[in-house]
């Protein structure tokens, strides 16, 4: 057999098109499937940040893709690299997050017959992303990820998948020799039948593999409402006297324009909640922005503007925004626009550009805020009226750490730009309460899915999406055994997140209403573990608070330790309480 001349390898052609869509970093834990990828990467000046769990790689370039807008990419072995990360994917695709994931594969001639770490990934993968691309040919390495990026970003964002067989990604010559040791020198007619086999299908493999084409960089419109919607909803909120916004995560998917949406937002003039990614959208203490009583407001609202928000559990589907309402719904996604609750005015297309064409149709802000004026007042004095309860809350003394308390003091020691990480449960939900996001694209939850496990990958994923900025994994005790060992990762790459951890020693969430109900807290209960000495183990720097009178000086030592290139876990015991008696979701 000819050896023909040595040319650029597959994993090249892959780590060519990643650089030419403007990849900075590739998030992964190495297999010797994709090891050419991630060498060819690394040598093209891509960030190559390797974790301890496959769900941390596809975590982290969900929050790169969120912050960046652009897709976050993800590289894991065959198999059960691939099985490991379907709970990050399928919270990629409710959160609706252009993820691009690529996945190992057996040889492509070995595929269904006992190869290592060999099995049908299709039907592991396909329902949970937009596209699952199956390569066969090195000649499509590098068209299968421009389309990748492609889809990742048109209409519903979400996730793709791209299948590279470990035969496709090393150089020619050594996977030619390869097939020619596997078919042996034999002169039997299966030993002869076997060599046809194998030189056709390499052949095939790199079949015009020598017609090098350049990565192909398509740029993805972002859908729009049409005219008509436009018109009828800023008909429908000229005749409301009592309009009310709620604003979620999927108006932020053009990251980039979140400044112009915050302007938008407050040239309408009209009082709004902020969920998900929109939280922090207008700073910390905008006029317009309720936080409490979410309920009574869209009950008592006439006219209600859903942007990038379903009617899903969180708003009781549908339920909470009363039938005679007005009720528009703006949201790229068709479906999620009528699920469980048909609007009056759907606005199909990007729910943040929909709202920028509305402040720019509508008369001068300040006739709408002269109109709404008592309607926004009545809003914020049941705000203040909230915020007085939380602060009494707050001062009830313990045997530990009230949670309030301790996020009252966080607020004020978190700096202006800080990034703030929700995982966990009860922990998390009550800093949803209490704390104010700085800035837009400034808190990060895994969204609908309530996924456990989000914190590590997201803070890994944010502070490298936003170089120098402090990144805080608010953590619940629970949802910190997802993610610790991932300390070893921020301690080997030179990231110093800064963990609070908040230890009551226990699933408080669930043990709530299931001690109530059902009179048994089975399952609930865990132990005031030292997790502060694992993430010491693991060479970052460790604090245990056990009192109020400590929180202070700790949250600004783990301030100092982070600015200083330290990863830091604070771990706060505390003391239990009922501030979200009765929060049990369906």
């Amino acid at each position: 057999m000819q050896t023909p001349p040595v040319s650029r390898h597959g994993g090249d052609r892959v780590a060519q098109a990643l650089q030419a869509h403007g990849v900075r970093s590739i998030f992964t834990l190495c297999g010797g499937h994709i090891s050419p990828i991630l060498s060819a990467a690394k040598a093209r000046g891509i960030r190559i940040v390797d974790v301890r769990d496959e769900a941390t790689a596809v975590f982290a370039a969900d929050a790169s893709a969120r912050l960046l807008g652009l897709p976050g990419v993800a590289a894991v072995t065959a198999g059960p690299g691939i099985s490991n990360t379907i709970t990050a994917l399928k919270n990629a695709q409710l959160a609706q997050s252009p993820v691009i994931l690529i996945g190992g594969a057996a040889p492509t001639a070995l595929q269904g017959r006992g190869a290592l770490q060999d099995i049908d990934q299709r039907p592991l993968v396909a329902p949970h992303v937009k596209l699952f691309t199956k390569i066969v040919r090195v000649r499509d390495l590098g068209p299968a990820v421009d389309e990748a990026f492609a889809v990742a970003q048109a209409g519903v964002p979400g996730p793709v998948f791209i299948e590279c067989p470990v035969d496709l990604l090393y150089d020619e010559a050594s996977i030619r020799q390869w097939y020619a040791d596997a078919a042996g020198k034999g002169s039997s007619v299966p030993d002869r039948l076997l060599r046809f086999y194998l030189n056709r299908h390499v052949k095939k493999m790199f079949d015009g593999s020598q017609d090098d084409t350049a990565p192909q960089v398509r740029a993805v419109a972002a859908p729009r409402a049409s005219d008509a919607s436009l018109q009828a909803a800023l008909a429908a909120l000229a005749r409301a006297e009592r309009p009310l916004m709620v604003i979620g995560s999927q108006a932020l998917v053009l990251s980039q324009a979140a400044a112009r949406l915050a302007e938008a937002v407050a040239r309408l003039g009209i009082p709004v909640y902020l969920s998900g990614m929109a939280r922090g959208l207008l700073g910390r203490d905008h006029p317009l922005q309720m936080r409490h009583q979410r309920r009574s407001a869209l009950r008592e609202a006439d006219c209600v503007l859903l942007a990038g928000v379903p009617c899903d559990f969180r708003l009781d589907y549908g339920k909470h925004v009363r039938r005679k309402a007005t009720l528009i719904a703006a949201n790229r996604s068709a479906k999620d626009a009528r699920l469980n609750r048909k609007p009056d005015i759907a606005a199909i297309g990007d729910a943040g550009l929909f709202l920028q064409a509305l402040a720019q149709a509508q008369p001068a802000a300040g006739n709408a805020g002269s109109r709404l004026s008592g309607w926004v007042a009545q809003l914020r004095a049941r705000d203040a009226e909230r915020e007085v309860e939380i602060d009494q809350q707050a001062q009830a003394a313990g045997e530990f750490v009230n949670p309030i308390a301790l996020f009252r003091a966080l607020e004020k020691e978190a700096g202006e730009h800080a990034v703030l990480v929700a995982d966990g449960g009860d922990f998390v939900a009550t800093a949803s309460y209490v704390m104010h996001p700085r800035s837009p694209l400034s808190w990060l939850d895994p969204g609908a899915f309530g996924t456990l496990g989000v914190g590590a990958g997201f803070a890994l994923g944010a502070a490298l999406a936003r170089p120098g900025s402090e990144v805080w994994i608010i953590f619940g005790d629970g949802a910190c055994g997802y993610g610790l060992v991932e300390f070893d990762s921020f301690v080997r790459h030179g990231i110093p997140v800064i963990a609070l951890v908040g230890n009551d020693a226990g699933w408080t969430q669930i043990a709530r209403e299931q001690v109530k109900m059902l009179h048994d807290d089975v399952a609930t209960v865990l132990a005031r573990s030292n997790y502060h000495e694992v993430a010491a183990g693991f060479g970052a720097e460790g604090i245990l608070v056990k009192s109020m009178a400590e929180v202070p000086a700790a949250l600004s030592r783990a301030r100092e330790l982070a600015r200083g290139g330290k990863a830091v876990l604070v771990n706060v015991w505390l003391d239990k309480t009922e501030f979200r008696e009765g929060s049990l979701s369906m």
